[in-house]
């Protein structure tokens, strides 16, 4: 059974999306919209922009969408049995299943972006990548840290990232190699994405989804904030709208959609980061980029 997954930020590269571009009527159908929704020629950035262009807030997840949608829409292949995104990628997944237009999410993953950006400025935070340690001693040794530090991104057995305050992770990481982590990775990010800090943002985007139109999906999306599949529209938005402040739960999604019968992941999108994560969580599914 075929499930398709979505990367999220950190993905992007220069020249990301060119060949699609120039190969395919439909993909450049949809570079040419992202033009006109976002006001600016964000293929061009895409294509040929340089990495520094690539970072900037309002370019990098709207630039990973569009690769990522463009790619899944713009092919002749099986539906999948399911989808699944990580972080921004959500957004790409619930195109994929129909329910969310293709316009309608990129103007969602725009203001996400916009709305994160304002968060990290409010509150200067950061993140750091832990390997080597068990989850529940990452997550106690954080809980007991005076300072705003959680666990943020599970993405798979032995490594899990955590997301606070400038403070908090400074000493986080102190605690966490003295706890026998085998590394603990400060993360060149703009803030503190997926933790109460990005609450300000949360309530943006709330308005946002909120505002948008959601179809009943064709199939389950399996979504960060528990894992679990869903395909009914409320409760789609509401663990979309929660996903700002809550963990990406990348590890249990992947357990979840093995055990509901997904036996190959593909992947669509810049890179092969998610295939590599899916191996080390299900060892003997099969993985592959669309």
């Amino acid at each position: 059974m075929k499930a398709f997954i979505f990367p999220g930020q950190g993905a992007q590269f220069t020249g990301m999306g060119k060949d699609i571009y120039e190969a395919n009527p439909k993909a450049k159908a949809l570079f040419d919209s992202a033009d006109r929704i976002l006001g600016f020629d964000i293929s061009r950035i895409m294509f040929s922009g340089s990495a520094d262009e690539l970072r900037q807030t309002n370019v990098t997840q709207p630039a990973i969408f569009i690769h990522s949608v463009a790619i899944a829409l713009s092919q002749d292949t099986q539906f999948p049995y399911m989808v699944a995104g990580h972080s921004l990628g959500e957004f790409s997944s619930l195109v994929a299943n129909q329910t969310l237009a293709f316009e309608d999410a990129l103007k969602l993953v725009s203001k996400r972006a916009q709305a994160m950006q304002k968060a990290c400025e409010l509150n200067p935070s950061t993140m750091a990548a832990i390997l080597g340690l068990e989850d529940k001693v990452v997550e106690e040794i954080c809980a007991a840290i005076d300072e705003v530090v959680v666990a943020a991104n599970y993405n798979c057995p032995g490594q899990l990232v955590i997301s606070g305050s400038m403070k908090g992770i400074e000493v986080a990481c102190e605690k966490l190699k003295a706890a026998g982590a085998k590394r603990a990775l400060p993360l060149q990010v703009g803030g503190a994405f997926h933790s109460p800090l990005m609450e300000p943002a949360r309530e943006e985007l709330a308005a946002a989804i909120n505002a948008t139109h959601f179809n009943a999906p064709v199939c389950p999306v399996y979504q960060n904030v528990n894992g679990l599949p869903s395909t009914n529209v409320s409760e789609i938005k509401r663990n979309l709208i929660s996903q700002l402040t809550a963990p990406v739960r990348w590890t249990q999604s992947v357990q979840n959609m093995t055990k509901d019968g997904a036996t190959i992941f593909i992947e669509s999108g810049p890179g092969k980061v998610l295939q590599g994560l899916v191996k080390k969580i299900s060892p003997q599914a099969e993985v592959a980029s669309l």
